[in-house]
């Protein structure tokens, strides 16, 4: 890959390519140029070299070497498994895939024993068998295939936005609608690069996101919510980086939210991938699959009634029912 330089100010090489390159982070960055991947107008440079105008920058970028990886004796709440699929009910805390800093310990680590070694080469060898992802601190339900035809049928669901997805969410404060549909667009932090952000259009690596969500029950005056998201789309750390625009970020959040300042505390992000649906593979049929809150959500549902409520309502009505129903009216309480 060849950049050539079209106006410059003499910035600096790695924070020149930091910004035109929205992939590589800028620790990566001065990896490759130190092992002598990235080459300015054919010569070697350094991260503080200046970038001018005409400059021809070369990035020759390594192949991977991926890792192998082990089996792992890791348990798994199963909640439903057949010869094309399995989904499971993910902790807490439990990294989807191996990358660097989590070479093992992983939910693929867990797959590949638990299948028997059955699943190399679906999904590639470092992900076999994932169709979509699950952040660390997020509990929950997520699919993962067992065959080829199996994770073709859900990659393209998850493409073409047909599976239908709703968590559950505490957040700090209590949003300033009783429901609302968040559409933006998001991409990588032009500077915090583990985060996510808020973008305009065309800016960097942007891409649309909508999330709807729906306030279940609320503390008074105006504290913590418990709040239903159905994402429409799977931007990276979406929920999270959406009800933070709209000023409530998540209880537990250590990336977008203050969690020392927050009241109540909670040890872990409080964000849970609760309700899960998508077209079988082999049978044709929609079938849907939910993981049960954790007890860390338990003391904020006002009764079983809510769960009950929205478990029994089509994701595309259920402002009407909760309207109809004078929900918030009925559901407020001042301690979690």
């Amino acid at each position: 890959m060849t950049i050539k330089v079209e106006t410059s100010t003499g910035e600096r090489l790695d924070l020149f390519l930091v910004r035109e390159l929205p992939d590589l982070s800028r620790s990566r960055i001065q990896i490759l140029l130190k092992q002598g991947h990235i080459v300015v107008n054919g010569a070697a440079a350094k991260p503080k070299t200046s970038v001018n105008s005409g400059d021809y920058i070369t990035i020759n970028l390594p192949d991977p070497q991926p890792p192998e990886i082990i089996p792992q004796d890791i348990p798994l709440d199963v909640l439903h498994e057949d010869e094309d699929l399995i989904v499971i009910n993910k902790p807490t805390g439990l990294v989807v895939h191996p990358a660097p800093g989590n070479p093992d310990g992983t939910l693929v680590n867990a797959l590949l024993h638990y299948c028997e070694g059955n699943l190399p080469g679906i999904g590639g060898i470092e992900r076999p068998g994932i169709v979509h992802r699950l952040d660390k601190d997020t509990s929950g339900c997520i699919v993962t295939a067992r065959t080829d035809k199996g994770l073709q049928s859900l990659l393209a669901q998850f493409a073409e936005r047909t599976t239908t997805k709703l968590y559950l969410a505490i957040t700090e404060r209590t949003p300033s609608q009783p429901s609302g549909s968040i559409f933006t667009h998001m991409g990588r932090h032009p500077v915090k690069r583990q985060m996510q952000a808020v973008l305009n259009p065309g800016e960097g690596s942007s891409r649309p996101a909508i999330t709807d969500y729906y306030v279940l029950h609320r503390s008074e005056p105006a504290g913590w919510a418990l709040v239903l998201c159905h994402l429409h789309t799977g931007r990276t750390h979406q929920i999270r980086v959406h009800m933070k625009h709209i000023g409530c970020p998540l209880l537990g959040d250590p990336l977008y939210a203050n969690v020392k300042r927050q009241s109540p505390r909670s040890e872990r992000l409080m964000l849970h991938a609760w309700r899960l649906g998508f077209t079988h593979p082999d049978t044709g049929h929609f079938q849907t699959h939910e993981a049960p809150p954790p007890p860390e959500f338990e003391a904020f549902f006002p009764n079983q009634q809510c769960l009950d409520t929205i478990r029994n309502t089509n994701p595309d009505t259920l402002q009407q029912v909760l309207d109809s129903e004078g929900w918030l009216i009925k559901n407020q309480s001042t301690t979690p």
